[in-house]
């Protein structure tokens, strides 16, 4: 499979391609050990040649079989196609219609080595990593999972627009210089973290304890500095503050030990160093990579977490325990930190930290969630990630797109009854497109995100499509969004983590999502398990839609969004959340076609005391 034309037309069986096994110099998932009994294991070798003619299968199953050992995988790495694995131009497929093409083009951006960083990041629930093995299933994260991962340029705008928002909550700042932002993580989603500091202005310093990770952010430009000297790392800071220049600092250590640095800082001068801190490793994966533990070198923790779990599990929880009793005397000094939806909080609790909260219930601790704090008003407004790909792959096609979407929101802005905080959120996003340019956001395909409500996104998606349909742009245009939105995702310990009436637990918003974009027109829909916070804890609902110029196109695209986004403000609304209320009696009088049945509010509390005394 060395071309397009070979790849799209399936395996190759006669003759076989030579078995060049697992290439070395890209990044793999870490070993499983998936504890497969011997019928387990034959399960996997008969899911695996079931895809094969059965005279091939004696040839095939050594193969498969020392995989699964060596592995604890059947990743059939002789059919791993010779290709370049990138998004092609849409013209370049071969295709009957351009639907099919551009889902070739997202699924090959999708597995493109430069954006597809989400595949180590698997849950290690039991169950999940039996059936991994076993080869009936796999991890759909979020985005990729329906085809429409972009690289980390979607969490840089949410991580630029959660920073921007915990300042103006916790510090009453626009602007952030001077400020110290500090945090861990350099991989495909926490990577972001760096870039994010850069385009906001603040001083952000990340800990990350792989050092591939680091110099690769790094040779991006989008750390500009790296040090594993603790000494080197405090004198960085107190300059950078000093002089309110903007700075990525990456640390090539534990978060612990920087964390604890920080203390011994301010306990010593009295100075303290850091004014809002947060936390992205893959706490949803503590025990298989996701955290690190800081009594043990990188290498020594992944030759631990296969031959010695149980051991290893007690020295994460251990970390974690260390980890928060930091934060904890930094906050009280006046720090402010937030979980940023990784399941921090929730396996700090679990490793029996001091997370807990007096009075809290299932879903609150002592810090906030960013959704429960910054990010859960602005989903109740219907803003969310709203994303597109241009399929020609030609950036003259994103940079039309990008105006299209500035042009659009500055009228939307500047309409006389959009209200403060929603001008805001334009103008943020004004900038971001802007700034999103000049900062080279683009890896794989031409892609574009931005926070948008339900109006921002039906106008944008319309104007591209008219632009298809004059000419203005090349080739069809596929919209979509991040699952991390209004109403793509169920998940109680982050998206859903600020409704409180009893139903965060509930997989509604993601399911009557996935089946009402799927009759109103997407081109395809995605319904899967597990990503972001980990197996069995969420539910994601995703979507695409090509744009292809047609008035059928323009159709359904109105259809859709509207519904897409009016689904979660109203769930939200249901739950209890003043903004989304408004909001949706807002779209109400916008959409003449639109009736949602309003929740009754108690008006007077007492009256349920008085009730529950009797």
């Amino acid at each position: 499979m060395s071309c397009l034309q070979e790849l799209c037309s399936g395996l190759p069986f006669y003759p076989l391609p030579p078995n060049r096994g697992r290439v070395s110099d890209m990044p793999h998932a870490p070993i499983r050990t998936p504890h497969l009994t011997p019928q387990e294991q034959k399960v996997a070798l008969r899911n695996a040649l079931r895809y094969f003619p059965s005279d091939l299968h004696s040839i095939l199953l050594p193969e498969f079989a020392n995989e699964l050992r060596e592995f604890g995988h059947i990743y059939m790495y002789r059919f791993c196609p010779q290709i370049d694995m990138r998004a092609y131009p849409i013209t370049q497929y071969p295709c009957k219609i351009k639907a099919a093409a551009a889902i070739m083009h997202m699924i090959m951006n999708n597995l493109d080595p430069c954006v597809a960083q989400v595949i180590p990041n698997y849950s290690s629930r039991d169950e999940y990593e039996k059936m991994f093995a076993m080869g009936v299933t796999m991890y759909g994260q979020m985005t990729a999972g329906s085809y429409c991962y972009i690289g980390p340029q979607g969490i840089v705008h949410g991580t630029v627009l959660t920073v921007l928002n915990a300042g103006r909550r916790y510090l009453g700042l626009d602007n952030l210089s001077g400020k110290v932002f500090v945090t861990s993580g350099l991989g495909g989603m926490s990577g972001a973290q760096a870039k994010a500091a850069a385009i906001i202005g603040c001083v952000g310093v990340i800990a990350e304890v792989d050092k591939t990770a680091l110099n690769k952010r790094h040779q991006q430009g989008w750390l500009m500095q790296i040090t594993d000297n603790l000494d080197q790392c405090v004198a960085q800071i107190r300059e950078a503050r000093r002089k309110k220049t903007a700075l990525s600092l990456g640390y090539h250590g534990n978060v612990v030990d920087l964390w604890e640095r920080l203390v011994e800082e301010y306990e010593l001068t009295g100075e303290l160093l850091v004014d809002l801190g947060s936390d992205q490793t893959s706490c949803h994966n503590p025990f298989s990579g996701g955290y690190y533990p800081a009594e043990l070198t990188f290498e020594a923790a992944n030759q631990m977490m296969h031959t010695d779990p149980n051991g290893f599990r007690k020295l994460v929880q251990e970390s974690l325990k260390r980890q928060v009793k930091a934060i904890n005397k930094l906050s009280e000094k006046g720090m402010f930190f937030w979980d940023y939806g990784n399941a921090f909080l929730l396996e700090a609790k679990r490793a029996g930290a001091d997370v807990e909260k007096a009075g809290g219930g299932t879903l609150e601790f002592k810090f906030p969630s960013y959704v429960q704090h910054i990010m859960g008003d602005i989903f109740s407004l219907g803003f969310g990630p709203f994303r597109w790909v241009c399929t020609s792959a030609d950036p003259s096609d994103l940079a039309e797109t990008d105006t299209i979407a500035t042009s659009v929101l500055e009228d939307i802005a500047n309409e006389e009854e959009t209200s403060s905080f929603v001008k805001q959120q334009y103008s943020d996003n004004i900038h971001w497109i802007r700034e999103a340019a000049k900062h080279n956001m683009v890896v794989g395909s031409q892609a574009r995100i931005l926070y948008s409500d339900q109006n921002g996104r039906v106008k944008i998606a319309v104007a591209i499509n008219r632009a298809i349909a004059a000419g203005k742009i090349k080739a069809p245009v596929v919209i979509s969004r991040d699952h991390h939105d209004v109403s793509g995702t169920d998940s109680p310990y982050r998206e859903t983590s600020n409704i409180y009436d009893g139903s965060a637990f509930c997989a509604d918003m993601a399911v009557q999502n996935f089946v009402g974009d799927s009759f109103r027109g997407a081109t395809w829909v995605s319904l899967h398990n597990g990503g972001g916070v980990g197996w069995g804890e969420v539910i994601n609902g995703g979507f695409g839609l090509v744009l292809d110029g047609s008035t059928d196109a323009e159709g359904r695209a109105k259809m859709m969004l509207n519904w897409d986004v009016s689904n979660g403000v109203a769930r939200r609304c249901w739950s209890g959340n003043h903004k989304a209320y408004e909001a949706i009696c807002r779209t109400m009088k916008e959409h003449s076609g639109l009736r949602i049945t309003l929740p009754h509010c108690v008006e007077d509390e007492r009256i349920l005391d008085k009730e529950l005394q009797n």
